[in-house]
């Protein structure tokens, strides 16, 4: 699960790099183009991998006190 925590938080990170990356125009319509998905699936992601990592933690905690 550790694993898996740390992939999520860097999915999350790889989101908000690839945000600034793509940047945002102006079309010639006067419309905002941007990648604008990016930023709540980069939060979800990052949240997501931190609670996990927390959850982890806690369960190797409690795991390691009962075992001696």
């Amino acid at each position: 699960m550790k694993r898996t925590a740390i992939a999520l938080m860097l999915a999350g990170i790889g989101c908000a790099i690839a945000f600034e990356v793509i940047g945002s125009s102006v079309a010639d319509d006067g419309r905002l183009v941007e990648p604008f998905f990016l930023i709540p699936i980069a939060w979800l992601l990052f949240l997501t991998g931190g609670l996990l990592g927390i959850v982890t933690f806690i369960i190797r905690r409690f795991k390691s006190r009962s075992a001696s």
